[in-house]
């Protein structure tokens, strides 16, 4: 049977495979798990938060109810980014929270994920914990060792709007002074946080895709799909565009010619910045295996090494924390600061290289440039039998033909999704054409073998 827990948490269809039930027995089932760390005197107390999802309303509601009969005070803050409730527990001192949200996914979907103690998500041992008792039957607390729910969604969320702004402003109070940008909020989470920022860090600000109706979130919008923030910015005659996704905890963005600089070209300026103002610790970028060659080699050129580990931002920051590395992510987006946040953070992310930026006097499209991206070619495959992709004989045979083609040139690497029922099979190679090529012939089998 698979694994319930995927690479962020636990994902499906909303009210199909995501159930009310199913966030009721996830709530109580972390109660249970995560309660074991509770410290000190005092009640037990979570925070709950969710994206802007139709469907989000009445699982935030399952999963506070299911907090709340495992014996936790629950503080329901309504729509907040996923690192806002990561950074807002840290504050409040909960013993943990919990966010409702499909990410990047499609309206349809949705998910919840945990953050322990500390707002770091949990380790895959908690996880499975959870799920091991998940909708088994136990001793309930009863009377008044049950949980209250409270709602309050302003001033948690003035809270993280005013940490963000902290992390740029504290040498200048207007950091981003004659710089025209424009935010693609995605109908999604950051659409009441981001702009707001962004203008008092001193941004002229044009804002795009930030009238959520709990069906649009994503909806050709968005980090997932940026072609209306490229041709926006153009029109504009903006300096740049920044683009979060639903729940806001990745960061793509545009330069004043529309091109589009991805995630690795973001840790790259960054990386380079921190290890400029002594910043960055071991001078050290820790980056997954879906990074580009191209960053490696750039980084190398600079003085600065790379430490690459398995695809989701919390085996990057488990790399981080456990060496002490200040700065990590992928080429999605997803970039941890650990200056200022324990996960990725999209809108920290949009200030910070809007921050450099103006510190530099360069464009955007200058400092991305220093970051040259090898061709690369991603396909993404539909197939029931995901989690076989690397241990079938005949695709291990077809992937180590294709890479004594590429020889030292290019890579392979299969992926199975871990929210949803895909192969990601990525190429890069020395041209576009070799890594289309390579990358059709391999999707070919594993859609074949899969099937």
């Amino acid at each position: 049977m698979p694994r319930l827990f995927g690479t962020d948490g636990v994902r499906g269809v909303a009210n199909q495979e995501l159930t009310p039930k199913m966030a009721l027995d996830l709530g109580e089932a972390a109660a249970r798990v995560l309660g074991k760390d509770h410290t000190g005197e005092g009640r037990k107390r979570a925070l709950v938060g969710r994206d802007t999802r139709v469907s989000g309303d009445f699982l935030s509601s399952a999963l506070a109810a299911g907090m709340s009969a495992g014996g936790f005070d629950v503080i329901d803050v309504g729509v907040i980014p996923t690192p806002g409730l990561a950074y807002l527990s840290t504050q409040l001192n909960v013993d943990f929270a919990g966010i409702v949200s499909a990410s990047h996914n499609p309206m349809i979907y949705n998910g919840i994920k945990f953050f322990a103690r500390g707002g770091f998500k949990l380790s895959d041992e908690k996880e499975d914990q959870i799920e091991a008792i998940l909708g088994q039957d136990w001793q309930r607390p009863t009377g008044k060792n049950v949980g209250r729910i409270h709602h309050d969604s302003q001033t948690p969320t003035q809270m993280y709007r005013e940490h963000i702004v902290r992390s740029a402003t504290s040498q200048d109070p207007a950091p981003l002074k004659g710089l025209r940008i424009v935010v693609d909020c995605a109908n999604g989470a950051t659409s009441a946080v981001a702009p707001d920022v962004l203008r008092e860090a001193g941004a002229e600000v044009i804002v795009i895709n930030a009238s959520p109706d709990g069906y649009n979130i994503n909806e050709n919008a968005g980090s997932m799909h940026p072609e209306q923030l490229q041709a926006m910015v153009v029109a504009a005659k903006a300096d740049m565009g920044v683009a979060c996704d639903g729940d806001a905890d990745r960061c793509l963005a545009v330069d004043g010619k529309g091109n589009l600089v991805n995630g690795d070209q973001i840790m790259g300026i960054l990386a380079r910045a921190l290890k400029n103002e002594g910043k960055l610790n071991h001078d050290t970028l820790v980056v997954t295996i879906m990074s580009n060659l191209g960053l490696k080699l750039a980084l190398r050129d600079m003085g600065i090494k790379t430490v690459q580990t398995a695809v989701g931002d919390r085996y990057v920051l488990e790399e981080m924390l456990a060496h002490d590395y200040t700065l990590g992510g992928e080429q999605s987006g997803h970039v941890i600061n650990r200056q200022f946040a324990t996960t990725g953070d999209g809108t920290l992310t949009a200030l910070t290289l809007a921050h450099e930026v103006c510190k530099s006097g360069k464009s955007l499209e200058e400092l991305a440039a220093d970051f040259p991206q090898l061709p690369q070619e991603l396909i993404n495959v539909r197939v029931p039998r995901k989690n076989e992709a690397n241990t079938d004989p005949e695709i291990r045979k077809a992937v180590e033909e294709q890479e004594k083609v590429l020889g030292e040139t290019g890579r392979v690497v299969l992926r199975a999704s871990g929210t949803e029922p895909l192969v990601r099979v990525m190429v890069e190679a020395a041209s576009d054409e070799q890594a289309t090529e390579v990358a059709q012939k391999l999707a070919a089998v594993v859609a074949d073998r899969l099937a």
